[in-house]
């Protein structure tokens, strides 16, 4: 490579770092509002938050939708490094106190852009499709961790509505329902949950024999 070729290198991975840097600034700026609690950040509110002009905002990203659509990556990439393995072969009660205490944790975490994402859902495909990822990913976790307890409850159809009800007692929406609708603290959620799960999973199990339960 000439000279002159490798100093033109060098000013375009300059320039696309530095684009990088700038979509990153407002991506991150878009989650910070959310997490305040503005849950319909303006484009001027999040290019201000970001420390870019509103031109460089629509020159990253062409309309809102992408901008939502990278957003969601960035939460999927915090919530998997957040993520850590349950193992697979603790006794019952401790998997079920081991993912519940993660589940909330990592319920926690997205939800401000949750909450935000159901005021525009109905009107943005990225954001359903971001919904979509995360209950796939959910219920494939379930279903793993707790393949055996699933495998016996009884037929396929049993397993099947058994797994559906594992899925939406651990997924946002009724975490949304113990936390902004029932008032209760991280902790008292997470017994909830911790109870849902148990009952789901060994009916004849008393939940709160897992309370004092460490992985």
């Amino acid at each position: 490579m000439s000279d002159t070729a490798a100093v033109g290198q060098r000013r375009v991975d300059g320039r696309t770092l530095r684009a990088e840097r700038t979509r990153r600034a407002i991506v991150d700026a878009h989650l910070a509002l959310l997490e305040e609690g503005d849950l319909k950040p303006t484009a001027e509110r999040i290019a201000e938050r970001a420390g870019v002009s509103l031109r460089a905002l629509w020159t990253n990203f062409k309309d809102m939708e992408r901008l939502f659509a990278a957003a969601g990556a960035r939460l999927m990439e915090r919530q998997l490094a957040e993520h850590r393995p349950v193992p697979p072969d603790l006794p019952l009660p401790q998997r079920i106190e081991v993912y519940c205490e993660q589940r909330a944790r990592l319920l926690e975490l997205i939800a401000p852009a949750a909450r935000a994402a159901r005021l525009r859902e109905p009107f943005s495909a990225a954001l359903r499709h971001n919904r979509t990822w995360y209950v796939t990913n959910a219920r494939e976790e379930l279903e793993k961790l707790f393949a055996d307890e699933l495998d016996g409850v009884g037929g396929d159809a049993t397993r099947e509505a058994s797994l559906h009800a594992l899925t939406v007692a651990t997924t946002f929406a009724s975490w949304s329902m113990l936390r902004d609708e029932l008032h209760l603290d991280v902790p008292a959620a997470t017994a909830v949950l911790r109870r849902a799960v148990t009952a789901l999973l060994h009916p004849a199990a008393d939940p709160e024999d897992t309370a004092d339960t460490g992985p």
